[in-house]
């Protein structure tokens, strides 16, 4: 039966094939895959030639490495160091040893360090803010202070940065009591370190005394009309001297001299003093004390290295062997380093700063005693810190090297310090000067979401108060004398430990501390209330 040219249906054939098949296969079969049985497909005939053209190519391969170049870039972070601390790979390793792949790790990384996690929630202010209102006698007396050109208040400060931080204020304070201009503060070369740097060297001299213009006379040095007149030193101020006593002993003979040397300052002023020269402490501390540019510049970019990847802690760890030696303690490490710390300490008794008539044990459970790092660690997990957690810990080598801090690394693998953040070259400038190299460990602490010192000491308190008057970033205080107790016992379930532990630490975690509830603490360390306010109307005058 006839079919009538109409109605006869047409049919097609495509082959697909992919083009590694099309560039390896020859011209003449290539052009049989690609023509139709009766006719050559005009779309798949464009296709070849469209193939064939090596501009597509180009612009193929153009395109491919400018998306490589994009995720790169993306991935890329520029305040980071190209080097990665051995912990870390370390920790990836772990992971891929487990059977997790490339983008499962990424998600536990990501998981892992989510700033919604309550470790690092802050706590509370009460609505506390910085408030330096000076009263108006204050500030009548400033015209006279200003006026005088008679007397002059000279100190050398001794120990490291924070102890001369400590001296300073004090200084200034002294002076403003003496009514005496403050010649810049003079370093003694710290005989432990070799550190001869000068005021300027660590501190903005020029901020300093521009902040301060208002309240004591700052000068650079001595005048030519004071270069030979003797003067009276004074190497020993007793304890808690009050603005009377300074008063009385000194500004007589101030007066007739017009030099006061005075040495040995470390905490000797009193901590209990009238309002107006309580919230001059605070603005020396707080405002004045700018460490110079050099050393912020360089503290800023390691802070936005730890910061790059997310919030991190910043610990303060003594475990020096000095500070073992000094406070009566044993590191715990070994019975050998514990006999090396005992032989130590017979043979330097003067060393010892702590209590003579107790024992280590009752030290311990006293909380004289410095955390080590099996103890730091179970502290951070109970109080909730991930595993994730990124920790910049600042202080000396420890006794017993990096092994001493395995129980940290071990849990907690991102640990870093200021030679693992910085670029090769970045620390030359700051080598063999102990006092610089610890400005930058405050900085990177004091910008951290979350602080802890492992024993007091006067960089723990310095920052704790930096940090509250900033706006009460957190900032974990062990518990030592109640907690300790707890960590010896073995048998405590780890859940039941982590709750108890959590308790001891929960209402410092939340809110400010007031310096009023207990004498004889330093404004400095609790600013709260002579120095910060928590009415609607704060005064930042000076």
């Amino acid at each position: 039966m006839a079919v009538s040219k109409s109605n006869r249906k047409k049919h097609q054939s495509y082959i697909s094939v992919s083009s590694q098949i099309i560039g390896s296969i020859s011209q003449s079969s290539l052009e049989s895959l690609l023509e139709a049985p009766k006719k050559k497909h005009i779309t798949s005939s464009k296709l070849r030639i469209f193939l064939k053209n090596p501009r597509f190519w180009v612009f193929l391969i153009s395109v491919l490495c400018f998306i490589c170049m994009l995720k790169m870039w993306f991935n890329f972070d520029p305040t980071t160091p190209l080097r990665q601390n051995p912990f870390f790979i370390h920790q990836k390793k772990a992971y891929l040893s487990d059977g997790l792949s490339s983008s499962q790790l990424k998600f536990v990384e990501s998981e892992e360090t989510d700033d919604k996690i309550e470790f690092w929630k802050q706590p509370e202010g009460m609505g506390y803010r910085p408030c330096l209102g000076f009263s108006e006698k204050y500030r009548e007396e400033t015209m006279e202070i200003m006026k005088d050109r008679t007397k002059y208040l000279m100190v050398v400060v001794s120990g490291g940065m924070n102890q001369q931080r400590n001296q300073i204020v004090d200084a200034v304070v002294i002076a403003r009591i003496l009514g005496a201009a403050l010649v810049v503060p003079i370093f003694q070369v710290n005989v432990i370190w070799g550190d001869e740097s000068e005021f300027s060297d660590i501190f903005d001299l020029d901020h300093f005394k521009n902040v301060l213009v208002n309240d004591v006379r700052i000068v650079s040095s001595l005048p030519s009309t004071h270069l030979m007149t003797r003067h009276m030193e004074e190497k020993t101020t007793p304890l808690h001297a009050s603005p009377k006593w300074i008063r009385s002993r000194y500004l007589k003979r101030l007066r007739r001299d017009g030099i006061l040397l005075l040495r040995g300052l470390d905490s000797r002023l009193s901590k209990d003093l009238p309002p107006d020269l309580q919230k001059l402490r605070c603005k020396v501390a707080f405002h004045a004390l700018r460490f110079a540019p050099h050393i912020s510049e360089l503290g800023n970019k390691l802070t936005e290295r730890m910061r790059s990847k997310g919030p991190y802690l910043a610990l303060h760890l003594r475990m020096e062997k000095d500070v073992w030696v000094r406070t009566g303690c044993l590191p715990g490490l070994s019975r050998e380093y514990d006999e090396m710390i005992n032989n130590e300490r017979k043979s330097r008794p003067k060393l010892l700063t702590s209590r003579n008539n107790m024992t280590y044990h009752d030290r311990k459970l006293a909380g004289l005693c410095p955390l080590n790092a099996l103890e730091v660690t179970r502290l951070l997990k109970a109080l909730g810190a991930p595993k994730s957690t990124r920790i910049f810990w600042a202080g000396g080598i420890p006794m017993g090297g990096k092994e001493a801090l395995l129980p940290l690394t071990r849990e907690f693998p991102h640990f870093y310090n200021k030679e693992d953040l910085a670029l090769p070259g970045e620390l030359e400038q700051f080598a063999k000067k102990a006092s610089l190299m610890a400005a930058i460990d405050y900085i990177v602490s004091e910008n951290s979401d979350v602080f802890m010192a492992s024993h007091g000491g006067n960089m723990g308190h310095a920052i704790q108060g930096q940090r509250s008057y900033a706006g009460h970033k957190k900032t974990v205080t062990p518990n030592k004398r109640q907690m300790l107790q707890y960590f010896m016992n073995s048998s405590l379930p780890e859940a039941e430990f982590n709750n108890i532990i959590m308790d001891l630490h929960r209402d410092s975690l939340r809110q400010p501390e007031l310096r009023t509830s207990k004498s004889g603490r330093d404004v400095t360390k609790y600013p709260i209330p002579e120095c910060m306010c928590n009415n609607s109307m704060t005064d930042f005058s000076f």
